[in-house]
């Protein structure tokens, strides 16, 4: 039988291939919402960095600055989409590590002072990653006529061909 922490981690990664691919495919300097694409990537990664696991005790990352986690904010510093690939991994990594720790019983507690349950933590990112990447991928298609490929219960095979949906 399959654990549900086994189940999420599944589905965990596949929400990374799809923000993923958006940065693969996305003009990082396009306007979303007046804000360049790669803030909202940033503010993505960022979240699933300190919502997965417990938002009232994370540290953050040794680039950011204050504040540069809210693309309305103003921000003096760029990162690159190198930059921001290599923290995806980081966070997909420590995503994964974090629930290969979890048991299921573990899903329904609340981790220090957190008003959530881990579970409750890992749906608002499932719902958070999903609707950044739907908003970066919007972009793409609008501007490029193509549509980045979108894994979900089926699709993986097709990332082998081209990062675009033939």
């Amino acid at each position: 039988m399959t654990t549900l922490c086994a189940l999420i981690k599944k589905q965990a990664e596949i929400n990374f291939i799809n923000l993923e691919t958006a940065l693969r495919t996305y003009d990082r300097n396009a306007p979303v919402c007046g804000t360049p694409a790669w803030r909202y990537a940033y503010h993505t990664i960022h979240s699933a960095d300190k919502w997965f696991f417990d938002p009232t005790d994370f540290t953050e990352p040794t680039f950011h600055k204050n504040g540069m986690d809210n693309p309305d904010n103003h921000c003096d510093i760029t990162l690159t989409d190198e930059e921001l690939l290599a923290y995806l991994s980081a966070v997909r990594k420590k995503t994964a590590d974090h629930l290969d720790a979890l048991t299921d019983e573990m899903l329904y507690e609340k981790p220090t002072v957190c008003p959530y349950t881990r579970f409750e933590l890992v749906l608002l990112q499932f719902r958070h990653i999903s609707f950044h990447t739907g908003m970066i991928n919007g972009q793409t298609t609008e501007l490029t006529g193509k549509f980045p490929v979108y894994v979900g219960a089926e699709g993986l095979e097709k990332l082998a061909k081209s990062l675009y949906d033939e």
